[in-house]
């Protein structure tokens, strides 16, 4: 699918892209104007940068929503704030990328493409590991939420920890975050499997700059004990709420596909006694 196309489908099924950006004045701006190519529709969360983001924000079209937190409040809160504000202007779906530049625009169309055959599902990138440049604590950290994943929701994925995702806004409605900052985006996806809301992963494109070059805000020690806290909370939540409300929304399911090949079923039966009528 071309960029014409992924801006029409877009357009379409009112979706639009969410950027939330921290201190990211060197690359931010190369990031929206390569969106701009794939999509009409983008807002940006600026969650409190020191440095010269916002400045360099203003150079911008004024079709670029630019929305400002006035101090550093986490990656969770700038979500649920664009996830909020893209709500209010009626948009579907929103995918989220960062700022910097660590995700490719070039890939929007394989979400669009995604979006054609998976309506109201969360699409959720999945980076390749192994790759030039890659940390290696980004393989370990990605196989430890893997797991946890696993064990709070039953189902698989190969990559729980890429922020480029397509959310279903019209499926998740005003999810409440159990965390303001960076493991916001892992307690998405384990209350979004419990909500029953289908998550399919489709293979991305990754870039990580020389570590000379790379911004990270991540801090290895507090912020993995706080996602092993999490991740304890989610374990216990999970066989208190989650699995009785997937086992729930499967059993919704079934009913209602048993219930829809009911009513196939006798339309078809009564469309034939008509022609059996006429023909009499």
């Amino acid at each position: 699918m071309n960029a014409e196309a992924t801006k029409a489908l877009f357009k379409r099924e009112k979706v639009c892209v969410v950027i939330p950006t921290y201190n990211n004045d060197k690359t931010v701006v190369d990031v929206i104007r390569q969106v701009m190519a794939y999509c009409d529709d983008i807002l940006v969360v600026d969650d409190g940068s020191t440095d010269t983001t916002s400045k360099v924000l203003q150079t911008l079209p004024s079709s670029v929503t630019i929305i400002t937190h006035t101090t550093n409040r986490g990656k969770g809160k700038a979500l649920t704030t664009g996830f909020k504000n893209a709500m209010e202007q009626g948009f579907s779906y929103a995918i989220t990328l960062d700022a910097d530049g660590q995700h490719y625009a070039t890939d929007l169309p394989l979400f669009a493409e995604a979006l054609t055959t998976h309506s109201n599902t969360l699409i959720v990138g999945s980076r390749q590991f192994g790759l030039p440049n890659m940390p290696q604590k980004s393989s370990f950290a990605n196989r430890f939420s893997n797991f946890w994943f696993t064990v709070q929701t039953g189902k698989r994925l190969p990559d729980t920890q890429t922020g480029y995702r397509l959310y279903p806004l019209c499926k998740m409605g005003r999810m409440k975050l159990v965390s303001s900052r960076y493991e916001a985006e892992l307690a998405l996806l384990v209350r979004s499997a419990w909500r029953g809301i289908p998550i399919v992963p489709i293979p991305i494109n990754v870039y990580y700059p020389p570590k000379e070059e790379r911004v990270s805000h991540f801090r290895p020690g507090w912020d993995f004990f706080r996602i092993s806290l999490l991740n304890a909370y989610f374990t216990f939540a999970a066989i208190l709420y989650g699995y009785p409300a997937m086992l729930a929304h499967h059993v919704k399911f079934k009913i209602q596909r048993t219930k829809n090949r009911v009513e196939t079923r006798r339309a078809a039966s009564e469309i034939q006694n008509s022609k059996t009528d006429n023909s009499k």
